[in-house]
């Protein structure tokens, strides 16, 4: 129950600090990727307010061999590059360039209704769904 609750207080926090920032908007996403015309810098401060949050984080859970609540850690152990990363990571960009969004504004973006969320969140599950059929090489 306490796992629960606190992600949910996470989740809504994660998704408050997403509609403040302006992330859900496809536009303002858009923008940051339009370096040739008119480019939008807001996106990258949101990232590195990320990072000051989660550097710290992350850097102290190494350190530790437990969550807070007591469950086992489950830390990534694989360093190597490999082709379902790289594509994995291209088709992310391309979602992300087509759509202006990326999984968590798209997610949140659900409960506002903006356009073109729920083709883009149907799509990603598809996606994810298609990822888990094919065989791991």
């Amino acid at each position: 129950m306490k796992l629960a609750i606190s992600s949910l207080i996470a989740g809504t926090l994660f998704g408050i600090g997403l509609a403040i920032s302006g992330m859900m908007n496809p536009a303002k996403v858009l923008g940051f990727l339009d370096i040739t015309g008119d480019w939008d810098p807001t996106l990258a401060f949101v990232m590195g307010g990320a990072l000051l949050v989660t550097a710290p984080g992350y850097a102290l859970l190494r350190r530790k061999n437990a969550t807070l609540f007591g469950g086992k850690l489950q830390l990534p152990t694989r360093k190597d590059i490999d082709g379902r990363l790289l594509g994995g990571a291209a088709l992310f960009g391309i979602g992300w360039g087509l759509g202006g969004f990326c999984p968590g504004p798209a997610l949140s973006g659900l409960a506002t209704g903006v356009g073109g969320v729920y083709v883009f969140v149907a799509a990603m599950v598809a996606g994810m769904l298609l990822f888990r059929l094919l065989p791991e090489r």
